[in-house]
């Protein structure tokens, strides 16, 4: 007869099961945890059963798998998501530097939120104020904390890959994060945390006005929309944020963890791609 689980294991096990659903991994459970999960299981099972397959990713990105990466946490609670500031009005292109400058001045030496306490520098953004494509992820990590740019680690690195397959330089698009200040140990940002930090990224969105978002991993996608929702439900599809299309993808911290999945990621490039009129650079 099995023994019991006790309430710490219990509970531990509740989240992790939370986190593959999030992320879509919904193959990996071989028992039914609760009736809502297994019938999510079985809706993604037939809609990937359905799914066109698109063109395997370019070798640039596909082959990059460098180990000891962290993988994507889930959101670590259930709250209600303030209501977004209202959008401001445009910003003319030869000003748009100017105006990120002001919003940068206007977190200051931050202290709004616990994140502070930690964090060596704060890590605003990084790009064109002009990009057409802007990725957001969850926040930064030990590199981009010591040099207080965003997706400057092992993560990054894939990033640029990425941008690279789509036929973009880093500095033709704009990336930025939920959170500016590393949280403890590359754990998810808090409610509070997150909530605090979103009004500005959501200036910086105003601010570029890019044609495409592209959310990297739950947390961003969460944030940006003021939802949860499986990651697995979210992708594929062309959402809207704020005036400005949504495309969802994997963090790349998670694509490090799990190449297999790198397949399903320039799919939802391939979207982000065919909003923005783009073709893949020649592979010869």
């Amino acid at each position: 007869m099995a023994r019991p689980l006790d309430s710490a294991t219990r509970e531990a096990l509740v989240e992790r099961v939370r986190f593959y659903r999030d992320l879509g991994l919904t193959e990996f459970y071989r028992r039914p945890v609760d009736p809502a999960l297994v019938a999510e299981d079985e809706e993604q099972q037939q809609h990937a059963q359905t799914e066109t397959v698109l063109d395997q990713p370019p070798a640039l990105f596909a082959d990059f798998q460098p180990a000891n990466s962290h993988e994507e946490h889930p959101i670590p609670a259930r709250r209600s998501f303030p209501e977004p500031p209202q959008i401001a009005a445009a910003v003319p292109l030869a000003d748009r530097a100017a105006a990120l400058q002001m919003i940068r001045e206007d977190i200051g030496d931050c202290t709004r939120c616990p994140l502070h306490k930690g964090r060596n520098k704060i890590v605003f953004g990084d790009g064109s104020p002009s990009a057409r494509l802007m990725f957001v992820g969850e926040g930064p990590g030990a590199d981009e904390d010591a040099q207080g740019l965003p997706f400057v680690g092992k993560a990054g690195q894939l990033l640029n890959n990425m941008i690279a397959a789509m036929g973009l330089k880093r500095e033709e698009v704009y990336i930025a994060n939920v959170v500016k200040c590393r949280p403890p140990g590359n754990r998810a940002p808090a409610p509070e945390e997150a909530n605090t930090c979103t009004p500005f990224l959501f200036r910086q969105i105003d601010v570029i006005r890019p044609e495409v978002l592209v959310a990297l991993g739950a947390t961003a996608v969460t944030y940006l929309l003021g939802a949860r929702q499986p990651l697995a439900g979210l992708r594929g599809r062309v959402h809207s944020v704020r005036g400005t299309k949504l495309i969802v993808t994997y963090h790349p911290a998670y694509l490090l963890r799990d190449p297999r999945q790198k397949k399903e990621a320039w799919a939802d490039l391939q979207i982000a791609m065919k909003e923005l009129g783009l073709k893949a650079p020649s592979r010869g």
